[in-house]
């Protein structure tokens, strides 16, 4: 099975300060993974933002592409009309969508969000 991941997951994974790093890196290991363009922006600019991780452009876009080969990630493209997932809440927007991608494509959305009641996500505990 090959999992998307969720941006949570992929901070978690690349950057070694993250509280959830160990646990996340672990259990990674020896999944087949997957990201899309909305996973990959949501990774650069969390990593970069000021109030967040503030790395520099240059080493997050280095780690995430070190972290992609390195891991063999499969590339899929954002296919699924916005329109077709169905968030009741503002804050459901984005993870509704990766998780309705990510079955889309018969994959299951790798998170470690613990709100999201979706068949398709897979809590990384």
């Amino acid at each position: 099975m090959t999992h998307l991941l969720d941006v949570n997951v992929l901070l978690a994974a690349i950057w070694e300060n993250h509280p959830h790093h160990a646990r996340t890196f672990i259990w990674l290991e020896g999944k087949q993974l997957a990201v899309c363009p909305l996973v990959e922006l949501g990774f650069v600019r969390i990593s970069t933002n000021p109030k967040a991780i503030h790395a520099p452009m240059n080493k997050s876009r280095d780690l995430f592409r070190k972290f992609l080969t390195e891991r063999n990630v499969e590339w899929i493209p954002d296919d699924l009309p916005a329109l077709e997932s169905h968030p009741q809440k503002t804050e459901q927007v984005t993870d509704l969508y990766l998780a309705a991608l990510a079955h889309k494509h018969g994959m299951k959305l790798a998170t470690l969000d613990q709100k999201l009641k979706h068949a398709a996500a897979v809590l990384i505990i």
